[in-house]
């Protein structure tokens, strides 16, 4: 590995809650600012990931507070609220499609939050997911083909002086303004959430950053990375502006019997079934929801009864859990980052999933986001 790749700084970012009492994200945010951390993303659900005919205090500890799964905020007029007090931390959805959202308005949105930030906003986008849409009645056909599309909009919008016209499968624009522009150092940025090979070329292609949200292993990263980075040459972009990010979800206690408890733990064990029935192949299981199940883009955790939710959870087995998640002592997550970061990672979202179990876990998963951010800051990645 190159001297160069090596002496790049190393970025942490968290995730914000989305669910009401909004004081929540306010003390997310507030944290990070004061814990120095890069950014923190919201995601963009009309529905929540978790089942909502399970969720009780059993389940998970935000029940108590969390009245149901389902109710999320939007994103935008939330990081709008949080952008008043971020300082420089980098705000940002990760991620939004282009099906419930015209690429013309998510311009207009994120072009309105650069002048509410200090830092450039990160415009995360995917090709969807199934629970957002089809409940809805919006049309999931051909997902990436109208991802491409969008992002030729998103590019154009972004960035023009001059009336867009456009005329796609998908997308018609005739002659439409779009005369909002972002302060000086503020033009948001498109970060993409790919995993397959079209995807991929796609961030080569259009994107100022990667973020997967799949766990994948350091060689996986950097296998998936370099084809990022092929799209680009290919594009005549620099490979080395676009910004090797990834979704981390982890797993962290003070001793291992504590690591035990919260493995046990019905709220962690369903976070196995956000893993695609190949990765259950991997681990010689049958993922419960069918092998050809993708995961988190497929559930439709809504539709689930309580029954077949514990049902589906008492399936989990340990390896799929650690195959998804980083598991392991503050020093063995760190250790983690680091593979990841040598294989090129240069910025990671990280979530403790340890705060689905308690408080207490809560705190000393967000006190290790801190401390793990601290210790990669220190030294070049």
């Amino acid at each position: 590995m190159s001297d160069s790749r090596n002496q790049k700084s190393f970025a942490v970012g968290t995730m914000a809650g989305v669910n009401p009492p909004l004081g929540a994200a306010r003390l997310v945010a507030r944290m990070a600012k004061l814990g120095r951390l890069d950014s923190v993303l919201a995601t963009d659900h009309l529905i929540g990931v978790f089942p909502r005919a399970a969720w009780d205090a059993e389940f998970s500890i935000q029940a108590k507070t969390v009245r149901s799964p389902d109710e999320q905020f939007d994103f935008a007029p939330l990081l709008a609220h949080l952008a008043a007090s971020a300082g420089r931390v980098q705000l940002g959805v990760g991620a939004t499609d282009p099906i419930r959202r015209h690429p013309i308005l998510l311009a207009q949105t994120f072009l309105t939050l650069s002048h509410m930030t200090k830092s450039p906003p990160i415009l995360g986008i995917g090709s969807g997911e199934r629970e957002n849409l089809e409940p809805y009645g919006f049309a999931w056909d051909r997902p990436v083909s109208r991802l491409e599309e969008a992002l030729q909009i998103l590019r154009i919008a972004l960035t023009s002086t001059e009336p867009i016209d456009f005329s796609g499968k998908y997308y018609r624009i005739d002659r439409g303004p779009m005369d909002l522009t972002a302060p000086p150092g503020r033009l948001p940025q498109i970060w993409i959430g790919a995993h397959g090979p079209r995807m991929l070329e796609l961030t080569g292609r259009y994107a100022d950053g990667w973020y997967p949200w799949e766990s994948q292993s350091p060689d996986e990263y950097e296998r998936r990375l370099g084809v990022v980075h092929a799209a680009a040459r290919a594009a005549g972009r620099d490979p080395d502006s676009i910004v090797p990010a990834q979704m981390v979800s982890f797993l962290t206690a003070r001793t291992p019997a504590g690591i035990k408890k919260l493995l046990a733990a019905p709220g962690v064990r369903y976070l196995g079934l956000f893993a695609p029935g190949a990765v259950w192949t991997r681990c010689g299981a049958k993922h419960p929801f069918g092998e050809d199940f993708r995961g988190l883009i497929d559930l439709m955790p809504h539709q689930l009864t309580r029954a077949e939710v514990l049902a589906a959870i008492a399936e989990v087995p340990d390896e799929v859990l650690h195959e998804w998640l980083v598991i392991g002592s503050p020093a063995e997550v760190l250790a983690r980052l680091r593979a990841l970061a040598e294989a090129g990672l240069r910025h990671a979202i990280v979530f403790p999933a340890s705060a689905m179990v308690s408080n207490a876990d809560a705190a000393f998963g967000y006190g290790t986001v801190l401390w793990l951010a601290d210790r990669l800051r220190r030294t070049p990645a």
